[in-house]
């Protein structure tokens, strides 16, 4: 090719997308592709955890798993569909494969209880989108999330067990102390919300830090949208 025309191929390549004129937007891209990884670094951990925990210490505080925190932060974080679609993909996945560990069938009639929680978990981060920096309101709708997964699941398990009577007195203790030879179900409580209000505190305080080296190395710093 003439040294002319192929000067003349690169000018023109200037001003497409695969050599942008602005850095400013390629700051910004790059930003946001470092802040989307980590997103789903985070989700993906926070999911697929309680199946390690599960395989390698299952008797360790159990439950200590962030579901609802990552159900929240994924769509609080991620953009656009992806944040709506991802976490809730993830959750159905790791419930296969707990049930696969567990020898139980793929599909459980669990699924009626859980599933709702994690669609309410999904809607609660899509509305704090425009508060995703604020720990507060995070932390408040990650609260009320995994209270109700509790209520939600333990009161499932009081309407599918058997061992339980069917009565004010046996809904209060699948909510409380449980069924003999397992461990009573306030700890399960107790174990979520710790693990959920502490994923979602590190999911905002990294989020923040990415920010804030962005800004402090002069790249834009991301809409708080």
């Amino acid at each position: 090719m003439p040294t002319s025309a192929a000067l003349t191929l690169l000018s023109s390549l200037h001003g497409n997308t695969f050599f942008p004129k602005n850095p400013e937007l390629m700051k910004t891209r790059y930003t946001v592709s470092r802040t989307t990884t980590l997103a789903w670094l985070l989700l993906l951990t926070g999911i697929f955890f309680r199946v390690i925990r599960a395989d390698v210490a299952p008797e360790t505080l159990p439950n200590f798993a962030p579901l609802m925190a990552a159900a929240l932060c994924g769509a609080l974080f991620l953009p656009g569909v992806v944040g709506l679609m991802t976490p809730i993909v993830a959750l159905l996945v790791s419930d296969t494969l707990l049930n696969l560990h567990a020898g139980e069938a793929v599909i459980s009639v669990q699924l009626l209880w859980t599933l709702p929680c994690y669609l309410l978990a999904i809607g609660i981060g899509w509305m704090l989108r425009d508060r995703r920096y604020r720990l507060a309101p995070i932390l408040g709708g990650t609260l009320v999330s995994s209270v109700i997964f509790y209520l939600v699941t333990n009161t499932g398990s009081w309407l599918g067990l058997s061992a339980y009577p069917r009565s004010l007195a046996g809904w209060v203790q699948a909510m409380t102390s449980g069924l003999p030879g397992y461990p009573p179900t306030w700890t399960f409580l107790r174990n979520s919300l710790l693990s959920d209000l502490l994923f979602a505190a590190l999911f905002v305080a990294l989020e923040r830090a990415l920010d804030q080296t962005a800004a402090a190395k002069g790249k834009p710093a991301l809409a708080r949208s």
